[in-house]
Formats: structure tokens, sequence, C-alpha cells
């Protein structure tokens, strides 16, 4: 691994940063700039050095965009005199590598964007990456390496996916969330106190997709394996059928989409 610094401490920063060190990784082969205290706390406790500009002692050969995509353009700018030949990693939502290549002032840099997700938090995360063609395989394998610490990774082939990665897996966990929190609710209401409708729902997100996981079987397989005609499972689902959610979730993840797409574009 080379000498790697992040702009920006942020939680997703610190999520890549633990599972990369976690993985054997030298806390000194990394660097973090960002002026905020708490953030060079949180990185205190990793053993990371973190300033609040541009080390004098540290000559990274990879720079991690970690930083807000509103902050993005004077970020870069601020910074463009350091980003020569450097391989330049952006997790910020709605940021084109044109921009990144426009704002750094480094017209042929070597960019790979990528979409992480919170679950990186807890190294259960997936990571969407996009490479420009001038990166190496070195460069790739790195990029790999980096995100591959905190998850799973898939790589893409045009960067407009980015976008649908986004709507999918992004914003995916928020949309789980708003399931479980619906679940919970339901289970209160059938008598059970929080702590124990919480503990029914989780685990059984958990096992669902743990079981998911290690299955050969599609989703829809599953499903039927556990939904005997006039049970109560089946009494569920025909609730969920008659209300249109599957179809509430497609548009969901449909309008996330579409609202990255118009980020990317700068509308706000």
């Amino acid at each position: 691994m080379q000498n790697t610094l992040f702009i920006g401490g942020g939680n997703m920063a610190f999520a890549i940063l633990g599972g990369l060190i976690g993985s054997g990784i030298p806390a000194s082969t990394f660097h973090v700039i960002d002026p905020s205290p708490d953030a060079a706390a949180k990185m205190s406790t990793l053993n990371i050095q973190c300033t609040t500009d541009w080390p004098s002692n540290f000559t990274p050969e990879i720079v991690v965009l970690a930083v807000k995509p509103q902050l993005m353009q004077s970020v870069l700018n601020s910074q463009a005199a350091h980003l020569e030949k450097v391989l330049l990693v952006s997790i910020a939502a709605g940021v084109s590598v044109a921009q990144i290549q426009d704002w750094s002032q480094q017209n042929n840099a070597r960019v790979v964007r990528c979409m992480p997700n919170t679950p990186a938090l807890v190294s259960q995360g997936i990571s969407g990456l996009f490479f420009t063609a001038n990166c190496s395989a070195e460069d790739r394998g790195i990029a790999q390496q980096i995100f591959s610490s905190c998850g799973e990774v898939l790589v893409l082939n045009q960067e407009d996916e980015i976008n649908a990665v986004t709507a999918i897996s992004g914003s995916g966990p928020g949309y789980v969330f708003f399931m479980m929190e619906a679940l919970a609710m339901a289970a209160k209401n059938l008598g059970f106190t929080e702590a124990q409708a919480n503990l029914l729902v989780s685990q059984t997100f958990l096992g669902a997709a743990t079981l998911a996981r290690q299955s050969n079987d599609s989703f829809a397989t599953l499903r039927e394996k556990v939904t005997s005609k006039g049970g109560t499972t089946f009494a569920g689902l025909e609730q969920l059928r008659a209300r249109g959610v599957q179809e509430a979730i497609v548009s969901a993840a449909k309008s996330a989409c579409e609202r990255a797409v118009e980020l990317q574009k700068g509308v706000s």
C-alpha cells in the first residue's frame, strides 16, 4: 500500500481507515487533513496523524477526497499544487471525473470515483468503483484494496453507473432502516417493548440477509420458501402487494437515481 492522504476525516473516512488498519497496514501509511478537532480526536484512536492543512512531512501517492460534494471545488482549487501525478480517489456523490480534473487543474489526472455506503462503518459495505482509462492495473488494485477492506467491491464500466449505485446501495440503507422502523412499530403495536421489537427486527433482517448471501436461490425463491399458501407470511405479503410496496420501492430507487443525476449537473 502506498502513502495515502485523506482530505476529510468524517465517518466514511474513519470507516475506511479503520478497515485498512484492521487488515494489517501500518497507520504511518496514512495521513488526514481536516480542520475539525473531532476528526483529529477520532483519527488519534487509529494512531493516524491529522492536520489542518497539507502536511510537510508526508508525501502521498494517493489522495482520497472524502469531503462533502459542495466543498469539493474549493478544496481541489486550494490544493491543486499538491495533486500533480497522484491517484485521486473521490467518494463524493454527484462530482464527475471531469469536474475533479478541472478543479484540480490536472486534465489527465488518474481518477477513481467511488460510491461506498454506511455499512462500511461495520466492515459490511458495498462500494461501486469507476476508473478513468489512464488508471494503471496497480491503481485499480490499490483502489480495490482500499474499499474491500470495509466490504465488497463492484467495478463499473461506465461513469454514469455511479448514479445507479448511489440509488441502490448508497441510499439503500435508508430504505432498509425505513422498513425496519415500520416493522418495529408493528411489533410494538402487538405488545412488545421497544427493546424486544428492536431485537426481533434487527436479527430478522440480519438473518435474512445472511441467508440470502449464503444461498444460491434467488430472492424470489427464498421468499417462496417461507410463504405457505394461506399461511401467515402469505397474508402479510398480500397486504404489501395490495398497498403497492414493491412498486413504491422501485419508484424510490428511480427517484434517487434521478436526483443523483441532478446533483451531478449542479441542480439544487
